[in-house]
């Protein structure tokens, strides 16, 4: 049983909200965010990302950075950009980038549940970003970006989102990346309550992106109910923002990879040793793969399609028949030596959004070879969730991502 509670949520005035919305902090680096904000003083990097106002030989884990990010927020707040509803509601988020949209519901979600696998996990967690996190929510005592969830659909809940979005929206504009936002209040308490009761029948919710996010306001409520008296479990820090989405709204992109060099090889020798576990076929146009087991290798400025063949990986089991299970165990480890990609400096990985144009473009100047990948499907990242295991690093890449600053879930 699922729990899904609805919230008085802080949120830009409409006159801002388009210029307040920002990327995650999470998908860019301190000197990207830096040149994000330098027009843009409403930006919400001013919070999520606070070293933008600081020195810029700053360690940006400090404790200035997240006094900062408390100021940053309580200044927005008390010069009027946010204003907080009344009314615990729910709120419906749309994005639409070119010709596709996803649309997801704004709530808080427990965290016991995260506790107790109800919200299941398909990734590990590094313990440095989650300090970061931990710091800054505590700190500001918010959630600032939504946790990103998925769950099976349930056509009940669906029939009143879509009912909702009949009606005028809060919100309606377009970020500088082409992506349209659109969102809707749910404040009517008998949608609400029937919303709530609905998810209760919803036996688990996923963590389709943000597992940091969701470990840190884990701990960080484990830390405030431990300093609390007369703690009752009925706290707003018992519970942490999200977006859900039905599974059927989620379009998961290929996560792509670029290696440095050929760990010592020749291209022929190279490519007899991929031979050894894949069919190639030279391809004159770029590969994008569209079915499983299929992958594109991009070397010296010629594409091959690449195949896996039989017996190179165990249909029946959950992780190793994954595409990115298969290229990390019959090439990436025992060819071009990258043993742990995670810590590895000699891979990069670029999401799929930025095109086939990327992969070319580094293995032409700073990389060696690029592999592009078929993408990871929603139902392996239930399944696997399920099953109580971990997916391989760097195996989704969802886009367009929720951006932070719209909602804020203060406790």
């Amino acid at each position: 049983m699922a729990i899904i509670r609805p919230f008085k949520a802080m949120r830009p005035i409409k006159e801002l909200a388009d210029q307040i919305a920002s990327l995650p902090y999470d998908v860019m680096d301190v000197e990207e965010a830096r040149e994000m904000v330098k027009d843009n003083p409403y930006s919400f990097l001013h919070v999520d990302r606070a070293e933008v106002d600081l020195s810029e030989n700053i360690d940006v884990y400090s404790d200035a950075v997240y006094e900062q990010a408390r100021e940053n927020l309580d200044g927005m707040i008390e010069r009027g950009l946010y204003i907080k509803d009344e009314e615990p509601s729910f709120y419906i988020y749309k994005q639409k980038i070119k010709n596709r949209s996803q649309v997801g519901l704004l709530a808080c979600a427990s965290i016991d549940d995260y506790n107790n696998d109800i919200i299941k996990k398909h990734e590990l967690t590094r313990e440095e970003k989650e300090r970061d996190r931990i710091k800054h929510i505590y700190k500001t005592s918010a959630h600032t970006s939504p946790v990103f969830l998925t769950y099976r659909e349930n056509k009940e809940i669906s029939e009143i989102i879509e009912a909702w979005m009949e009606k005028e929206p809060l919100y309606n504009f377009t970020s500088e990346d082409e992506v349209t936002h659109t969102v809707w209040i749910i404040n009517n308490r008998k949608d609400v309550d029937k919303i709530s009761e609905i998810f209760k029948t919803v036996d688990y919710l996923y963590i389709a992106d943000g597992h940091h996010r969701a470990a840190s306001a884990a701990k960080v409520s484990n830390i405030k109910r431990e300093e609390t008296k007369n703690y009752t479990g009925e706290e707003e820090f018992n519970y942490f923002l999200v977006i859900a989405y039905p599974d059927s709204e989620l379009e998961v992109l290929a996560y792509n990879r670029t290696v440095k060099d050929l760990n010592g090889l020749a291209k022929d020798e190279f490519l007899k040793a991929v031979e050894g576990k894949f069919e190639i076929n030279i391809s004159e146009n770029p590969v994008e793969p569209k079915e499983k087991h299929t992958f594109g290798m991009y070397l010296e400025k010629q594409w091959y399609l690449l195949r896996a063949k039989e017996g190179t990986f165990d249909e029946e089991d959950i992780i190793s028949q994954l595409d990115v299970s298969i290229l990390q165990n019959n090439l990436l480890r025992p060819i071009l030596g990258i043993d742990d990609p995670r810590t590895s400096n000699r891979i990069e990985f670029i999401g799929g959004v930025r095109g086939l144009e990327e992969l070319e473009r580094r293995a032409d100047t700073d990389m060696k070879v690029s592999f592009s990948m078929y993408s990871t499907e929603i139902n392996d990242i239930m399944n696997i969730a399920d099953s109580g295991n971990i997916m391989p690093p760097k195996s989704t890449w969802f886009e367009p991502k929720p951006r932070s600053g719209i909602f804020i879930h203060k406790f």
